[in-house]
């Protein structure tokens, strides 16, 4: 090969590249031991809380070392910087999206308008969502157009012709012309809560956070590698940090309206009663319906007088202490219009708020606000400019606030009016009261305040970030959100590692076994691809997922597949009684049409992939795009150059061994002859997979249907009916199935899968809790049971949370992205070939194959030992499937069309049965080191990836069916379709 020292240099310098790529990944890892030695040392096991404070440790010993320099060209944070980035599934952590309230964001630009139309066309536009992909400002445009009447307009002066867009809207400004505007300012409201929750994250702690913007929906993605306090990341990410002051009233002042609250209710509920006994007709009747009433009701005989379980000292702004439990209850009693009424006029606008839980979290404090005609505050949070975490007079966490100009002169003026009344002002966060103070020396000036609470260092801490970031523009809910425990990384990593050396071990093995030296060469090559892979996939800051893995030791199949193209091509030029240099030279030459059609037809299957996929499907592909680039590199070039070094040097290179000379090589079936029974054979399976697929259906995962799933393992090996009948008494619906080993379980359930909010998913963790709390060793505690750690060995490991509305968005992708694939697959093998037979016959053998691996999927998702939910993994593994059948169905056609050309005068089905068996030996060779190389990955590779995996090695099977029974026949019958047939 010409070139060869030029080649060689290239290899020289990607080889070394790749290493230094690699070497920092070395660099921070050993830091990182040497800090969690360091921390283990420092702090005992017999230490309370000794986890957190060894993580707190970890932290301060990498900071103090951060910047000193390690082997004269580098430190740690630079190191760290650079290192290969490890996924979720390997590394734990936190993976949400966030959609920002569009919704929020149309109301404040309108003032909070009370116009009716505009409210009907929000209303309208909640409902379009739920069948739409387009922008929520989209929906609320065709709302509004549809609702309007003819005198109404977007431009008025209680929707958006407003003193806040006064410099842009006015009252003569047709629709066509304001909606450009509130598109703009909806973009910069989302790219603000970008940037807040940017700031946010920054401050969190976690090593190499990601966020991004994802499209224009609003919707945020950020991935938190390394978070272990869930409940923390939750709160910090969706918190609007909506910061108020607010006067209060004292108890004296209202403890009376209380009573009067309580003796109305009183009454209520005794003429429900009355009603209810005179409907019925009879006590047992009576007995029955209030038996079935919550008893929230009628269970007490003062509803709100007998559910306080404390008050504040007389004078102060506390009114009274509930039970948290009671709380949603009390503030529904105290919202109704008719309790309301009950005000005396000077505290008709009165505001009532809840207070931060007690460190128990069993009690919380209702506390009365001044408030107006508007609801709005008398100062806000906008007028901090900075906040840091401090200690109060006796040593508790608390946040330490300073305003600007603004906010000091309303700060002095309303701490002054507080001292002079001797009433206190409340600091609420978010609709919550975090404290309450008095002022007893004096109006407090320079803008300064602090937030005192119950607070754990975290919390502080975590506050000072958030008030500093900045408040949201809008609400933030999570629509979706996966969280993989530490420890459950930790085994993704070791059974990733353990899969992708057995499979490497094989492949080495075989291709020894196969190919005698030319073997050896090949599986250098194959080493020094795997060096290459890992040095780009670091060099680029990708993203290291399971399916990444599995990506890679796809990639050994692929690259396994290239050698063997020209190695067979070789042998059949040594067969041919050519010289072994010649031989050597036509059969890479000969070989590399087909590898380049192979590899290019599963590299656009794969970039469809990566576009459509998202998370560790994401780094499926994109370790698949990089293995297929190296692998033609490095089966095309490298393994060239150790050939052609030993023919140079005289000395003798094999393509084979004594066992395999020969093998495969003088078959003569006759496989168009067959072609009816595969015919027959192919109908007989597609017609029981599309029976089950359209009676039996597939088991669509929380991806595709919304709903919640955790992975929750126990101490012994549990019933998964036992505890399917116990959580369906709970939560109306949910499916157990055991997950890997007999002691651990998925469960889901839909359980207010339209319910967003941090609330919900403590209420749903906290109802596992309590129905699955007899089945963990004693003393387990909640804390225990959700939190994440190292260590951890029980209770939730890992959890995923779809809402409907991205469910559908996936599910859409997800067709779009198979049905891309063979679009974008038929074009160019039609590019390729020229003729559209060849197109039809290919995208035919790949519908066949997907509807029999789904028809797999339908037939055995209930019997199957592991986990075969469809999502988006399964799509992924459909996309490989696709591109693996297509590999296999273009090295056959490439050999037909080289025949044809060759053989003008055979007839065409000899020319189709001679390109068969002549790549006989390379598709069963290929097949069978890829299901090898699968298998291992399917035994070994842990539970997350087996259906996965599964998927594949049916897809293999059948693809490789498919190319020679399907595909071929379908072209060959079309082609001669008007023909003479023989």
């Amino acid at each position: 090969m010409q070139n060869n020292s030029l080649i060689r240099v290239f290899g020289i310098l990607f080889g070394l590249v790749s290493l230094y790529q690699l070497s920092f990944t070395f660099i921070a890892s050993q830091q990182e031991q040497k800090a969690t030695q360091f921390a283990a040392q420092s702090i005992s096991d017999e230490t309370e809380d000794y986890l957190s404070l060894r993580d707190r440790a970890v932290v301060n010993y990498l900071d103090s070392i951060g910047n000193l320099p390690l082997y004269g060209f580098t430190s740690y944070n630079d190191a760290k910087g650079k290192e290969l980035n490890k996924g979720l599934d390997l590394k734990g952590g936190i993976n949400v999206i966030l959609q920002i309230s569009v919704r929020d964001i149309l109301k404040g630009l309108s003032e909070n308008s009370k116009n009716p139309i505009f409210n009907q066309a929000l209303d309208q536009a909640d409902q379009l969502q739920k069948s739409s992909d387009e922008p929520y400002v989209e929906s609320f445009f065709k709302a509004f157009d549809a609702v309007k009447g003819e005198s109404d307009k977007l431009a008025e002066t209680n929707i958006f012709a407003n003193r806040t867009l006064s410099d842009e809207i006015n009252f003569d400004m047709s629709d066509d012309q304001v909606k450009p505007v509130i598109r703009r300012k909806v973009d910069e409201s989302i790219i603000s809560a970008f940037e807040v929750l940017r700031k946010r994250i920054d401050k969190f702690g976690v090593t190499q956070p990601n966020i991004q913007r994802l499209g224009t929906s609003g919707r945020i993605l950020v991935e938190l590698p390394g978070a272990k306090d869930v409940e923390r990341v939750q709160n910090l990410l969706q918190s609007t940090a909506q910061l108020e002051f607010w006067e209060t009233f004292k108890n004296d002042q209202l403890i009376g309206f209380l009573s009067l609250a309580n003796d109305r209710l009183k009454e209520d509920l005794k003429q429900k009663t009355d009603d209810k006994e005179a409907e019925k007709g009879g006590i047992d009747d009576l007995l029955a319906d209030v038996a079935a009433q919550d008893t929230t009701d009628l269970a007490l005989p003062n509803p709100i007088l007998d559910r306080i379980v404390g008050y504040g000292f007389q004078g102060g702004p506390v009114l009274a202490q509930f039970a948290k439990k009671d709380q949603e209850q009390i503030a529904e009693y105290l919202d109704r219009p008719e309790i309301r009424k009950l005000l005396p006029a000077a505290f008709r606008y009165v505001k009532f708020a809840w207070g931060k839980a007690q460190a128990a979290g069993e009690v919380t404090e209702l506390f009365a606000l001044r408030s107006n005609r508007n609801g709005e505050p008398p100062l806000s949070g906008g007028v901090v400019v900075d906040a840091m975490q401090t200690y109060d007079a006796v040593g508790k966490p608390a946040v330490s606030m300073q305003m600007n100009a603004t906010g000091a002169r309303t700060w002095e003026n309303l701490t002054g009016k507080a001292f002079k009344e001797a009433s206190n002002i409340a600091i609420v966060l978010d609709d919550v009261v975090y404290s309450a103070p008095g002022v007893p020396g004096g109006a407090i000036s320079g803008g300064r305040s602090e937030i005192t609470g119950d607070f754990t260092l975290n919390e502080a801490i975590d506050l000072a970030n958030v008030l500093r970031a900045g408040k949201l523009p809008a609400s933030a809910d999570i629509i979706q959100s996966e969280i993989v425990g530490p420890s459950l990384g930790q085994e993704a990593i070791e059974s990733g590692i353990y899969s992708f050396l057995i499979a490497l071990v094989f492949v080495l093995i075989w291709m020894v076994f196969y190919y005698g030296s030319a073997g050896i060469f090949a599986d250098i090559a194959l080493s020094f691809n795997i060096l290459l892979i890992f040095g780009v996939l670091a060099g680029l800051g990708a993203v290291l997922t399971l399916p990444g893995i599995a990506g890679i030791v796809l990639t050994i199949g692929i690259s396994v597949d290239a050698n063997v193209l020209i190695f067979e091509r070789v042998r059949e030029e040594l067969k041919r009684g050519k010289g072994i240099r010649k031989a050597v030279a036509d059969g890479f030459n000969n070989a590399l049409s087909s590898i380049l059609d192979a590899n290019i037809t599963t590299g656009l299957t794969a970039l469809i992939l990566f576009v459509f996929g998202t998370g560790p499907i994401k780094g499926f592909a994109t370790t698949l795009l990089i293995g297929i680039a190296t692998s033609l590199f490095t089966a095309i070039f490298i393994t060239r150059i150790f050939v052609d070094d030993r023919n140079e040097k005289g000395k003798k290179v094999s393509f084979a061994t004594a066992a395999t000379q020969g093998l495969l090589s003088n078959i003569q079936w006759v496989f168009l002859g067959k072609r009816k029974i595969a015919y027959t054979i192919s109908g007989i399976l597609l017609a029981i997979s599309l029976g089950s697929l359209f009676t039996v259906g597939l088991n669509q995962g929380v991806d595709f249907v919304g709903g919640r799933s955790y992975t929750i393992r126990f101490e012994n090996p549990i019933s998964p009916t036992e505890i399917e009948s116990a959580l369906t008494d709970v939560f109306g619906s949910a499916e157990v199935k055991t997950f890997g080993e007999a002691n651990q379980l998925k469960i889901t359930t839909k359980y207010k899968v339209d319910v967003e909010g941090l609330a919900v998913d403590n209420e749903i963790q906290t109802k596992l809790f309590e129905s699955l709390a007899g089945y963990f060793p004693e003393g387990m505690t909640y804390e225990n049971f959700v939190s994440g750690s190292d260590d951890k060995a029980l209770g939730i490991m890992s959890s995923i949370k779809v809402g409907p509305t991205i469910a559908d968005d996936i599910k859409n992708n997800s067709y779009l992205a198979v049905i891309g694939s063979l679009i974008v697959v038929f074009l160019y093998i039609l590019l390729r070939f020229r003729k559209w037979q060849f197109s039809l016959g290919a995208v035919a053998a790949v519908f066949h194959d997907v509807v029999i691996v789904l028809g797999v999927f339908s037939l055995t998702y209930q019997i199957m030992p592991f986990n075969m939910e469809i999502n988006q993994a399964f799509i992924a593994a459909i996309l490989t499937v696709i591109g693996y059948s297509l590999n296999d169905t273009v090295v056959v056609f490439d050999r037909i069309r080289e025949y044809v050309n060759d053989h003008p005068k055979w007839g065409f089905n000899t020319t189709v049965d001679t390109a068969l068996n002549s790549t006989l030996s390379r598709t069963l060779n290929t097949s069978l080191t890829t299901l090898i190389v699968l298998l291992a990955i399917f035994i070994f590779g842990g539970e997350s990836i087996r259906g996965f995996m599964f998927a594949l090695i049916i897809g293999v099977l059948v693809g490789t069916y498919s190319s020679v029974f399907i595909a071929t026949p379908v072209m060959y019958d079309t082609q001669q379709k008007g023909k003479t047939q023989e």
